[in-house]
C-alpha cells in the first residue's frame, strides 16, 4: 500500500513520514479529512504508518467526492471505536457552481459490526437503496441520508430502536414502511422534498417526536393518528397537495408551529384556522371547486404558491398553479401542464462570461435563473416573469429573455411589462422546456421570411433603411434578421478627433442559411449626416463591409455599384454582414472604422473604495458607470468614507478585472473569488459590480496607522482595445487601471490586553457552528489551530464560519498562533 500511495515520495520510507501526517491531521481521537482534496489518501497513509493510533479514532470525516473512497471503505470496519462517521458528498462543484454528489452507492457489510457507532452521515451521495448493514448498527442514534436517490426504506427500518434523529430529505421516497412506528425514541424526522403520496397510520406511534417535516411531498391527506404525537412541537406540511387536515391537530398540547402553506386547502376546521401558530398562506381558502366540465378553467381558481427565500423547489400538478419566488420571479402553470405531479427546482446564478456569451452591443440586465428538471417537455406552455434592471439610459433597443439549451443561447419572444405598485419592469416569456434563462437588452431586431417570390424588410429603428429581395432570390424560404446601430455625429467626432468625419447608422444583416442568395439583394442606407446628393463628393464616400464580429472592416466601394438619391445610397449584395457608409478625407478608413466600432460598445466607469465608518477593516469596492457615480456615493455616504472615485476608464460588458490590496494591506487568499491574491470581478453595466471585503495587515498597528492601497487591473487585454487607450495606461503593470488609498487606523488598546470593543468599533458576535454539526468555542478552534497549522482556517470554514470571522480570529490571536507554530518548530 505504501508504494501505491507514494509514501516514499511524500513522507519518507515506511512510517518515517507518518508522524508529520499525524501531527497535521490526527487531533486526539478525531480525523477531519473532508477538508482536504486528498483526504482519503491521507487516511490511507496514516493507516499504513500509524495503524495503532488510527484504529482508536472515534470521529472520522471523509469526502465521498474523493477518488480513493472505494479503497478507504474497506478499512472502516477496523475502526472498532468509531462513534461518528461522515461520508458526505457536495465538496466538489461543477462549472455552474452546483455541489456534485458523492460516488458512494453502498457500504461494506462489515460496517454493521461497528457497535459503538452512534452518528452516521452519508448525505449528498448516489444511494438508490439504504445499505443493509446500517440496520445492524445497535447504537445508532443519528442517521442522515439526505440528497440521495432513495425510493424506499427497508421494511425492517424500525429495528433501529435507538434512533433519535433521521433525515432523508431530497430523495425519491414514495411510501414509508409500517415499521417506522417502532422508532420509539425518535425525536426529529425530516422527510421533506420526496414523493410521498400517503403516510402509514403507524406514524402516529412516534410518541417522542418533537419535529416532523413532511413538506414538499405529494400528500393529499394525513392520517388522524398524527393527533397522538403529544410531544410534537413543529409540524411542517407546506408545499403538498392537501385538501383536508384533521381538526385534532389543533389540540396537540405542545404544538407551536403548524405550517400548511401552499397546499390545496379550500376549507379548514375553525380550530385550526383560528390558532395563532398555523400558517395558511398560499391556499385557495374560500374558493369554490372548479367545475370538471369546464373546458377552460379560470386562472383565478388556481393554487397560489408563495415561496420563502430559503426554499428551492415546489410541486406542479395537473391542476396547475401560480408561483411567486422571494426574488420576484413569477410562474404560471396552466391546468394540464403536467399529467403527473412534478417537482420543480430553481436557483439563481451569478453570470459567468465563460458560458454566458453576450453578443456585441448586448447588455445583461439580470442574473441567471436555472429551472430543473432539464429536458422535460410540458404539455402546455409555462409562463415566466423575470424582473430585470431597467435600461433607462439605453435607447432604440429591446429587452428579450435569452435561454441556454446546454449547447447554445437563443432569444425567446418576450413582452415587457411594468408592475403597477412597484413600477418595476419584468420580462414575460412562455416556454415548453426548462433550462437556463436571463434577460438582456439588444439592438432592435426586425425579421421576416423570404419566400421564392421575394419580399421587403424595413428597419423599425430607422425606416429609411430597407432591404429588397427580388423574385427568385432563393429556392427555399429562409429567415432574415436586421439590426441597426445609430451613430451620432458627435460620437464620431469625439472618437476620431476629426470634425470632417461622418457615418451612417450601422446595418447588420444575418440569415439562417449558409447559402448565398441566388440574386443580388438591394439595400438602401441613408447618407451620413450633413451629406446629400447635391453636395456629395464621391471620392470621400466609402462603403465598408465588416465581419460579424466587427474585427475586420473592408472598403468595398469599388466592388459594388453605388446609386445615389438626394438622401440615400443604394447598392446590391449577395451575402450578409455589417454595412457602414463613411464620408471622410481619410485614406485608410478600415482601421478608423474598427476603432470607432470597438469604442461604441465600451463603457466609461469609475472605481470606488470606501471603508465603513464603524469598522474600517471592512472595505467596499465597486465599479460604477460614470453617470451613476454621484447617486451611488450619496446612498453610501452615511455609512462609509473614503477617497474620491478613480479617474474614468473604459471597460467592455462582461469584461473581467481584479482588485489587489497593496502596501501592507492583505486579504484572505483562500476566498473562492481570489485569484493569485487578487479579487475577481466581472463588469456588467446594469448589475452591481460590488464586493465588501474584510482586510487585515501584517504591519504592527499598535504605534502607527497603515497607509495602503487597492489597485485595479484588467484580467487580460482584449485584442479589440484601441491602441491609444493602451498607451494612456500608467504604472509598472500594463494591465493597470486605477489605484485608490486605503488607511487602517492605529490600534488602541492592544488586542491581547482588551478583547472588548476596539476604538469604538463593535464587531458582530461569532456564530460558531450549528445544531446539526455541533457548536465550537473559540478556545477549541485555537487549540486546533496550534496543532493543524494553516489548515485550521479550512476546518473553521467547513464548520460554518465565514471568511470574515476566520480572519478576525486569526488577526485577534495572531501572537498566540505564531507562538504555537514556533513551539512546533522547536
Amino acid at each position: 500500500m505504501a508504494e501505491l500511495l507514494g509514501l516514499g515520495d511524500e513522507c519518507g520510507e515506511g512510517a518515517s513520514g507518518a508522524p508529520v501526517l499525524a501531527g497535521s491531521c490526527l487531533a486526539d481521537n478525531r480525523l477531519n479529512l473532508d477538508v482536504y482534496p486528498d483526504g482519503c489518501r491521507r487516511f490511507l497513509q496514516l493507516f499504513e504508518g500509524r495503524r495503532g493510533e488510527v484504529v482508536q479514532v472515534e470521529f472520522l470525516r471523509l469526502s465521498s467526492n474523493d477518488c480513493l473512497l472505494g479503497t478507504t471503505l474497506g478499512i472502516l470496519p477496523h475502526l472498532k471505536h468509531l462513534k461518528s462517521l461522515v461520508l458526505k458528498g457536495g465538496h466538489a462543484r461543477d462549472e455552474f457552481g452546483s455541489c456534485q454528489y458523492g460516488s458512494l452507492t453502498s457500504l461494506p457489510p462489515d460496517v454493521g459490526n461497528l457497535r459503538c457507532l452512534t452518528h452516521l452521515d452519508i448525505s449528498f451521495n448516489s444511494l438508490s437503496t439504504l445499505p443493509s448493514c446500517i440496520l445492524h448498527l445497535p447504537s445508532l442514534r443519528v442517521l442522515l441520508v439526505s440528497h440521495n436517490s432513495l425510493v424506499a426504506l427497508p421494511e425492517d427500518f424500525g429495528s433501529l430502536s435507538k434512533l433519535t434523529f433521521f433525515s432523508a430529505m431530497k430523495n425519491q421516497l414514495k411510501d414509508l414502511p409500517q415499521s417506522i412506528g417502532e422508532l420509539a425514541v425518535l425525536q426529529d424526522l425530516d422527510l421533506s422534498e420526496n414523493a410521498l403520496e400517503f403516510l402509514p397510520e403507524e406514524v402516529g406511534n412516534l410518541h417522542n417526536c418533537t419535529e416532523l417535516d413532511l413538506s414538499g411531498n405529494r400528500l393529499s391527506s394525513i392520517p388522524d393518528s398524527l393527533a397522538n404525537l403529544k410531544s410534537l412541537r413543529r409540524l411542517h406540511l407546506h408545499s403538498n397537495l392537501l385538501v383536508t387536515v384533521p381538526a385534532s391537530l389543533a389540540s396537540l398540547p405542545n404544538l407551536s408551529r403548524l405550517d400548511l402553506q401552499n397546499n390545496c386547502l379550500r376549507t379548514v376546521p375553525p380550530e385550526i384556522q383560528t390558532s395563532p401558530f398555523v400558517r395558511l398562506r398560499g391556499n385557495p381558502l374560500g374558493e369554490t371547486e372548479p367545475s370538471p366540465q369546464a373546458d377552460e378553467p379560470s386562472a383565478g381558481g388556481l393554487r397560489r404558491l408563495f415561496l420563502a427565500s430559503g426554499e428551492d423547489s415546489f410541486t406542479v400538478t395537473s391542476e396547475g398553479c401560480k408561483v411567486v419566488l422571494a426574488c420576484g420571479i413569477h410562474f404560471y402553470f396552466p391546468p394540464g401542464t403536467a399529467s403527473d405531479p412534478l417537482r420543480i427546482y430553481f436557483r439563481t446564478l451569478a453570470p459567468d462570461p465563460q458560458w454566458v456569451k453576450l453578443r456585441h452591443h448586448d447588455v445583461l440586465l439580470s442574473t441567471v435563473l436555472e429551472l430543473q428538471p432539464h429536458g422535460v417537455k410540458f404539455q402546455q406552455e409555462v409562463q415566466i416573469w423575470l424582473p430585470y434592471a431597467s435600461p433607462q439610459t439605453l435607447h432604440q433597443r429591446e429587452v428579450v429573455v435569452r435561454t441556454f439549451s446546454g449547447q447554445s443561447w437563443s432569444d425567446l419572444r418576450t413582452r415587457v411589462e411594468q408592475k403597477r405598485k412597484s413600477k418595476k419592469h419584468v420580462a414575460h416569456c412562455s416556454v415548453l422546456h426548462f433550462s437556463w434563462f436571463l434577460v438582456v437588452s439588444r439592438l432592435v431586431q426586425n425579421e421576416c421570411k423570404v419566400p421564392t417570390e421575394g419580399t421587403l424588410l424595413f428597419s423599425s429603428v430607422d425606416p429609411n433603411i430597407k432591404v429588397t429581395f427580388p423574385p427568385g432570390v432563393t429556392e427555399e424560404t429562409r429567415t432574415v434578421k436586421l439590426q441597426v446601430l445609430p451613430v451620432s455625429a458627435e460620437e464620431i467626432e469625439e472618437i476620431t478627433a476629426d470634425a470632417g468625419c461622418r457615418a451612417s447608422p450601422l446595418l447588420c444583416l444575418s440569415q439562417d442559411s449558409l447559402v448565398d442568395f441566388l440574386r443580388p439583394v438591394r439595400i438602401q442606407l441613408p447618407l451620413p449626416p450633413g451629406v446629400t446628393g447635391l453636395n456629395l463628393d464621391r471620392s470621400r464616400l466609402h462603403l465598408l463591409h465588416g465581419d460579424l464580429e466587427g474585427q475586420t472592416w473592408d472598403d468595398i466601394t469599388s466592388q459594388v455599384v453605388l446609386e445615389f438619391t438626394h438622401l440615400y445610397a443604394v447598392f446590391e449584395v449577395t451575402h450578409f454582414s455589417w454595412y457602414w457608409l463613411w464620408y471622410t478625407t481619410k485614406t485608410y478608413i478600415g482601421g478608423i472604422a474598427k476603432k470607432v466600432y470597438e469604442r461604441l460598445h465600451m463603457y466609461q466607469v469609475n472605481f470606488i473604495a470606501l471603508q465603513r465608518k464603524k469598522d474600517p477593516e471592512q472595505v467596499l469596492l465597486q465599479c460604477v458607470p460614470k453617470h451613476k457615480v454621484d447617486p451611488v456615493l450619496k446612498k453610501l455616504q452615511d455609512r462609509y468614507r473614503g477617497p474620491e472615485p478613480s479617474d474614468m476608464v473604459e471597460m467592455f460588458e462582461g469584461e473581467q478585472f481584479f482588485a489587489a490590496f497593496e502596501r501592507g494591506i492583505c486579504i484572505d487568499m483562500d476566498r473562492p473569488d481570489c485569484v493569485d491574491g487578487r479579487l475577481l470581478f466581472i463588469f456588467y453595466s446594469h448589475l452591481k459590480n460590488m464586493k465588501e471585503i474584510y482586510v487585515t495587515s501584517h504591519v504592527d498597528r499598535k504605534g502607527q496607522a497603515v497607509k495602503g492601497q487597492v489597485s485595479f487591473y484588467r484580467g487580460a487585454v482584449p485584442e479589440s482595445i484601441p491602441e491609444d487607450a493602451s498607451r494612456r495606461r500608467k504604472g509598472p503593470d500594463s494591465l493597470w487601471l486605477a489605484t485608490l488609498p486605503i488607511k487602517l487606523p492605529r490600534l488602541k488598546p492592544r488586542w491581547a490586553e482588551n478583547p472588548g470593543p476596539l476604538n469604538g468599533f463593535s464587531f458582530p458576535p461569532l456564530n460558531l457552528g450549528n445544531a446539526e454539526t455541533g457548536y465550537l468555542t473559540q478556545a477549541n478552534l485555537l487549540s486546533i489551530a496550534r496543532r493543524m497549522g494553516a489548515d485550521w482556517q479550512t476546518i473553521g470554514l467547513n464548520l460554518g464560519l465565514t471568511y470574515q470571522q476566520i480572519e478576525r480570529i486569526g488577526y485577534n490571536n495572531s501572537r498566540v498562533l505564531h507562538l504555537g507554530r514556533d513551539e512546533d518548530c522547536e
